[in-house]
């Protein structure tokens, strides 16, 4: 049996959001309340960047109806943030507001970049001897985490995708118009996990349901090839709809369109703009009509058509988290682990995060056709679980009806923090 450590606990958000994050933090709160050695629950406002300016919320003085509308709210309801800790002076403040505030439990839902924090942070408490259990909570849409089955927010952001195709591929059927070619851009900069994911839109009847093509971040790109997988759909349908994941790379490796934005905190080149570059490119090598939709933060932010069981495992990730800590684990982050039999089932694991921090996962090359545009039986049975269930969504005056956290500040007892 673990030691026991009494002190409080806090948890923080960092990275993109999603439709399903507030569940790990609802499921956070759930659990820490059941536990007798945890006095306090803090939440670190905007990730780590908060934790640095001392800027800490009591969670406990939250009401139950806004603990509850969690489960069904999207975005980060704590904040969050892409800052990059980069001094060792900066590593140090956080430890030190960690002890101003007896802070013995800490639980960072984040993806790559957030574990590799969690990680370190880690590290310097148990080198400078101070009792602290870290437990990463798993969040990303672009369902990259190694180790892990899969990421909560990926399900419920597939869901919705799925839907837009469908029901832009009614609206292109309707409009009875030929050679039209319709471009969807989604999030995805090394993995193609979100695109591939649209392939739930077709039919089991009807394999020709839009969308047509796929393009992934794992498969080198051919505008040649490209332009010859067009020609081919369009002499069968009216219409071609692709889906085209942003990370797109030519054969040497090289992003087929970038941002002139530059690179985010972390180095990552800031990606977009595939999908204009693809349909102007069709348009100059095809007479044919081509538009784009970029969707944008829409897609990871569609709580009313989000998944039931990606906010379900969310939400039991959270409490994982908890029951994890309270064992006297530290340095993990619970993985999702699906069950074996025809039936899915999912349960909770644990992974050194050394493990997950800055690892990509990719699609195994099995589970993508030999045409390099579509998803194999495999791809299908792996995801088709994950979209299952719809999240009950309440309404006033005609629309959703989320919550925001009232936010009471929890008092600051060290000198303000000096970013250089």
């Amino acid at each position: 049996m673990a030691e026991e450590l009494i002190g409080n606990c806090l948890v923080a958000q960092s990275g993109g959001p999603t439709a399903v994050i507030n569940a790990s933090v609802a499921g956070v709160i759930s659990e820490a309340l059941n536990q007798e050695c945890i006095e306090e629950i803090y939440g670190g406002m905007n990730g780590v960047l908060g934790i640095l300016k001392e800027d800490l919320i009591d969670l406990a003085e939250e009401s139950q109806q806004n603990i509850r509308g969690l489960r069904f709210t999207p975005a980060s309801a704590l904040g969050t943030c892409r800052f990059k800790l980069k001094r060792d002076q900066e590593y140090e403040r956080i430890l030190e507001v960690f002890e101003a505030h007896n802070i013995r439990y800490f639980f960072y839902c984040g993806g790559n970049d957030s574990q590799d924090t969690a990680d370190k942070i880690s590290k310097l408490a148990q080198s400078k001897g101070y009792a602290l259990r870290v437990i990463g909570v798993p969040k990303t849409i672009d369902n990259d985490l190694v180790t892990t089955d899969h990421c909560p927010g990926y399900g419920s952001v597939v869901k919705y995708l799925c839907s837009v195709v469908k029901e832009s591929a009614l609206d292109h059927e309707a409009m009875g118009q030929h050679d039209l070619v319709s471009i969807i851009e989604v999030m995805g900069r090394n993995a193609g996990w979100i695109a591939a994911g649209t392939t739930l839109a077709k039919s089991k009847e009807n394999p020709n349901d839009a969308p047509h093509l796929i393009y992934l971040p794992e498969l080198p790109f051919s505008q040649d090839k490209f332009v010859e997988d067009v020609q081919n759909v369009l002499k069968k349908n009216k219409y071609c709809m692709v889906v085209v994941g942003e990370g797109l790379v030519d054969k040497d490796g090289n992003y087929v369109a970038n941002s002139a934005s530059g690179q985010d905190a972390f180095g990552h080149q800031q990606l977009g703009g595939i999908g204009d570059y693809l349909a102007n490119y069709v348009e100059q090598n095809l007479a044919v009509k081509a538009r784009s939709c970029k969707l944008g933060i829409g897609q990871r932010a569609a709580a009313h058509c989000s998944s039931q069981t990606d906010n379900d495992e969310a939400f039991m990730a959270g409490q994982a988290a908890v029951k994890a800590a309270m064992d006297g684990e530290t340095d993990k982050m619970v993985i999702l682990v699906r069950g074996e039999g025809e039936t899915y089932s999912c349960e909770t694991g644990l992974a050194p995060l050394s493990e997950i921090a800055n690892g990509v996962k990719e699609i195994p090359e099995d589970w993508i056709s030999e045409d390099g545009v579509s998803m194999t039986a495999k791809f299908i049975k792996y995801a088709q679980p994950l979209v299952m269930g719809e999240v009950e969504v309440p309404f006033e005056n005609g629309v959703p009806a989320y919550v925001r956290l009232s936010k009471r500040r929890v008092r600051k007892v060290l000198d303000p923090f000096t970013f250089e």
